[in-house]
């Protein structure tokens, strides 16, 4: 059986101007991978990124540079698959993620199974995920936190006024927070900042340093108040070992990883670590929080929010509600092209 490959791209309109620490934007690019064995298809999703050097025309040269590959491929596991095309695209794990995710929802589908049920992992386990409040005025922020009710706030800081911005942000809900700063704090301001952030109803910092700044992680992780999360830290399986010791969980990426094949081989490791273990999203459609929402009984914490930060998702595919996930009737991930 051979693959049958189609590319879909998208400029996602964002529901509010997304800033964080180094950038802002108000549409995201993506990439929407289409794997066909004539019967079912199955869905992969990349969005671009410039802090990583990807750009959707890049990533359609490269996949499409494979399509041969999987022309000819007798599809047997999507593990198997990835192996086979690491060789050629494995520098490149935005590529192979988006191909990955597709190969594990079609993989499924073929089975009759949703995702979870392959694994093995009960849907009843997932964790509630955060809604994410980037970088505004203050009064804006506290605008689009009460647009939007949620249990959970992840707050994007980096700026001179943080404290003061949580400090607003607490005035007007009693819900959770977490703190991603983006690589944009110091050791010091980490250390300093976290007592009270703790008191604001905190729950843990993500990357407050850049992420080569590890001698100052490793202070951070010993004075810090509060556990400290690498996310800019951890792009790949090798980075798991590295960051053991300078934070206390790990925010594992699909596109910076390479996909679900590389993800749960990471998840694995973090546990054999004594490491905490989130999942986060890059702002993409439903297609890549739908490979996500499979991936959540695993884990400690889940930021699947990226379709919700949309003003309209061309996919369909699981719904991230305030209490935890609806799964898609369909099999695989579910996900899909409206």
């Amino acid at each position: 059986m051979s693959l049958r490959l189609t590319l879909h791209t998208f400029d996602l309109p964002l529901r509010n101007t997304f800033t964080i620490s180094r950038e802002s934007h108000d549409v995201q690019p993506t990439l929407i991978v289409e794997l066909s064995d004539g019967t079912y298809s199955g869905f992969g999703e990349a969005t671009s990124n410039p802090y990583y050097g990807m750009q959707v025309k890049r990533m359609k040269e490269l996949v499409l540079s494979v399509e041969k590959i999987l022309e000819q491929y007798a599809f047997g596991t999507p593990e198997e698959l990835w192996y086979k095309l690491h060789k050629d695209i494995g520098e490149y794990p935005f590529v192979q993620c988006a191909i990955d995710l597709a190969a594990h929802d079609l993989y499924a589908r073929r089975h009759g199974k949703r995702l979870y049920e392959l694994w093995g992992l009960n849907p009843n386990q997932v964790p509630i995920s955060n809604y994410t409040i980037g970088i505004d005025s203050t009064e804006r922020m506290v605008e689009k936190m009460r647009a939007f009710p949620w249990p959970i706030y992840k707050i994007k800081l980096g700026t001179d006024r943080d404290l003061d911005i949580v400090r607003e942000l607490r005035r007007h809900t009693d819900a959770r927070f977490r703190i991603d700063a983006n690589c944009g704090w110091t050791a010091e301001r980490t250390i300093t900042n976290a007592p009270e952030l703790r008191d604001l109803g905190v729950e843990f910092i993500e990357q407050p340093l850049p992420a080569d700044d590890w001698a100052g992680m490793a202070r951070v992780r010993a004075e810090s108040v509060l556990p400290v999360f690498a996310d800019e830290s951890c792009q790949t399986e090798a980075d798991v070992d590295a960051c053991a010791g300078y934070f206390h969980g790990v925010n594992i990426k699909l596109t910076k990883c390479g996909g679900l094949t590389p993800a749960r081989r990471m998840i694995a490791r973090a546990r054999e670590l004594g490491l905490r273990v989130m999942v986060g999203c890059m702002t993409e459609s439903s297609v890549g929080i739908s490979a996500i929402a499979h991936l959540a009984p695993l884990l400690d914490y889940v930021d699947m929010d990226g379709a919700l930060l949309l003003r309209d998702d061309p996919a369909t595919g699981v719904r991230v509600v305030p209490t935890g996930v609806e799964f898609a009737k369909e099999h695989g991930t579910g996900a899909g092209l409206q």
